[in-house]
């Protein structure tokens, strides 16, 4: 179920709306001048996380709640675009002062500000080759990053699927690396419907 306050304007095709991109983006909003880069799975790409949580959580301290890999170059076996993607969990991702200072001493710039979105953040880093999401503790989107990674790193079946269904989107023109990050959205729906199945009913 949807939470009030928790909905993204889309398109009649799923995509967010540029609109909204336009209004959401700190900076600006930089078309795609590339096709997206789908490769193979970095043997490297987990070191490359660790060295970055240990920057970040040398400049929280114990505001960094949690620091987890996410996204498809934390799923062993996974083709992925090189980026490496970074969940941090604070307390109350609204309020900035908290830690945005913080992480701009080791380069990290925001780029996105959702505030009717999980209170979502984005970050990226001095080289644009890390993404940096901020979340507050609690969020629902904090448990279904984390659970959609678990899943991908143990069910071969759907790791392929994903694996496959990235590979043939990537080779198609996109205006921004968000319009392809939306046209996922119909096999990764597919995916989280069988995380639900499996984990059962829920109470509530």
């Amino acid at each position: 179920m949807k939470q009030k306050g928790q909905d993204q304007p889309r398109d009649d095709r799923g995509a967010l709306t540029e609109e909204y991109l336009r209004a959401h983006t700190i900076g600006e909003l930089r078309p795609l001048s590339t096709l997206i880069h789908i490769l193979d799975y970095g043997s490297d790409w987990p070191r490359r996380f660790e060295l970055e949580a240990n920057e970040i959580r040398s400049v929280l301290g114990s505001r960094a709640l949690s620091v987890e890999h996410v996204g498809s170059t934390s799923v062993p076996g996974l083709a992925a675009k090189p980026i490496i993607d970074i969940l941090l969990v604070v307390t109350n991702s609204a309020e900035e002062s908290e830690y945005v200072q913080a992480l701009e001493t080791v380069g990290y710039q925001l780029r996105i500000r959702e505030p009717g979105w999980h209170e979502h953040r984005m970050f990226k880093s001095p080289a644009m080759d890390v993404n940096l999401h901020v979340f507050s503790a609690g969020s629902t989107e904090v448990e279904r990053m984390l659970a959609f990674r678990d899943w991908l790193r143990s069910n071969a079946s759907d790791r392929e699927l994903y694996a496959r269904s990235k590979r043939a989107l990537a080779q198609r023109d996109w205006k921004y690396t968000q319009n392809y990050a939306d046209a996922k959205t119909a096999v990764i729906e597919e995916i989280a419907s069988r995380i639900r199945e499996a984990k059962g009913p829920t109470s509530g």
